[in-house]
């Protein structure tokens, strides 16, 4: 039972303190998604030491202490999206006429063929715009019947799980589709018009994950991130970004996002809204995000239910109330930060691992 346990015991202290380093393999950056699990994991842990270790072993205290150690350091990184933390992001006032914007964010999952399921959604939730990943030109064919109502589209179909299409019941004042980091997957930036008159620049955003299948290097995300994050510091007015992030809302790099781009993100203090894996109920962590500037107030978050896809959508609605949400604050950014997101940025125009660039 001590063999066990200190086995145990290794490898949970490894899982908390590697995400510490700045190392962009995914074997290391994987480790900031299953948060939620390795605290339980530790706190069943701890429970193990007082049930079958003496409490007069030497060995048995100091491994007790160090997964207690390790719960308290999961349970900070995870805290802040439950209700038990104050929200960052206020509730919208009750009548807020024609100034909302609503959004569902969509990973279809490529080989999933039940649209049907998507376009039910849509006709009950009727949001003001709907972005989707992960969609072909099949998905565009099926999601042609949206068009009627929602006539505003950038369409880039493509096959290599990184399709995306916006469909807008509001006008466009601006689009645009790029590449920012890798040549194969797409961005798109738009400027939408709300009801009330107001602009609202919308980004929506798909980067690739570090993965042995994919990139082994999270450098690429990371880079797409801090890319639009400095593209908001330098914009004036109201702004969303969401998308499939592959990357959790608690990890290292996420933080690094909100400090530079100065957005909220509405699910502080109310919960974590877990989007993938919609097959595993004791595998999921919030990988769909939707952040915003100050100007916006929260009316709706929702996760929506299954589509066939291994993510779940979700359904945002924001009040646009400047004047209410002007002392709503973020994360703020130090020049370190700011030095850090540069590296980042430098090394993935250069081709290298962030871990091979000097802090």
């Amino acid at each position: 039972m001590l063999i066990l346990l200190s086995v145990c015991t290794l490898i949970i202290v490894l899982a908390t303190l590697l995400p510490f380093v700045r190392i962009t393999h995914w074997s290391v950056r994987g480790l900031d998604f299953p948060r939620l699990q390795i605290l339980f994991l530790a706190s069943a842990l701890a429970i193990a030491h007082l049930l079958f270790l003496t409490s007069e072993s030497v060995a048995a205290l100091v491994m007790l202490a160090a997964t207690l150690i390790c719960v308290l350091v999961q349970l900070c990184w995870v805290l802040p999206y439950t209700p038990f933390w104050r929200q960052e992001v206020k509730s919208a006032p009750l009548e807020s006429g024609n100034s909302s914007l609503s959004v569902i964010t969509s990973n279809v999952l490529k080989t999933n063929r039940n649209s049907a399921a998507l376009i039910a959604l849509v006709k009950e939730y009727k949001p003001d715009i709907l972005v989707t990943l992960e969609t072909d030109a099949w998905w565009e064919e099926q999601l042609s019947v949206l068009e009627p109502v929602m006539p505003h589209t950038v369409k880039c179909p493509l096959d290599n799980l990184y399709g995306m299409h916006v469909y807008s019941k509001l006008p466009f004042i601006k689009q645009e589709l790029a590449f920012l980091v890798e040549e194969d997957v797409p961005s798109v930036h738009v400027t939408v018009s709300l009801q009330c008159g107001r602009e609202v620049r919308l980004h929506c955003l798909h980067p690739a994950p570090p993965s042995p299948t994919e990139n082994e290097e999270s450098t690429e995300r990371d880079a797409e991130l801090l890319v639009v994050a400095k593209r908001v510091a330098q914009t004036q007015g109201p702004i969303v970004v969401t998308g499939d992030l592959n990357d959790v809302a608690w990890s290292t790099t996420t933080r690094l996002f909100r400090k530079i781009s100065g957005l909220l993100d509405p699910r502080v203090g109310r919960g974590m809204f877990n989007t993938f894996h919609a097959g595993y109920f004791f595998l999921r962590w919030p990988l769909d995000h939707l952040f915003h500037s100050e100007h916006f107030t929260l009316k709706k978050m929702q996760r929506l239910p299954s589509i066939g896809s291994d993510h779940f959508s979700l359904y945002t609605e924001l009040a646009f109330s400047p004047k209410v949400g002007a002392d709503q604050d973020g994360v703020d950014s130090t020049q370190a930060d700011k030095e850090r997101a540069g590296e980042i940025v430098n090394a993935a125009e250069a081709g290298v691992s962030v871990s091979d660039v000097p802090s």
